[in-house]
């Protein structure tokens, strides 16, 4: 005989705390990533931005992979200065 599976939704109070800790770190470091991410489309010209503003703005909304996406395909290559020419 099959039993009857409980399918309210767990609420806070109902996780372990080893799962609090984990989803409030992961919300963490998701909120910092997105933070950083507007933060440097603020910051850098639109030259150096491969696409609109406005889109990659939209686009980090999306959890993790959007701050990773911009991160990794977003921004220029900028040339990099040698040691000699910085002084």
């Amino acid at each position: 005989m099959a039993t009857k599976k409980d399918t309210r939704k767990k609420s806070w109070k109902d996780l372990p705390p080893l799962a609090r800790v984990g989803t409030v770190i992961v919300g963490a470091v998701q909120l910092s990533l997105l933070i950083a991410a507007q933060r440097d489309i603020s910051r850098r010209p639109a030259e150096q931005i491969r696409g609109s503003k406005a889109v990659w703005r939209m686009v980090t909304l999306i959890n993790f992979v959007g701050p990773g996406s911009y991160f990794a395909f977003g921004r220029k290559n900028l040339p990099r200065r040698s040691a000699a020419t910085a002084r």
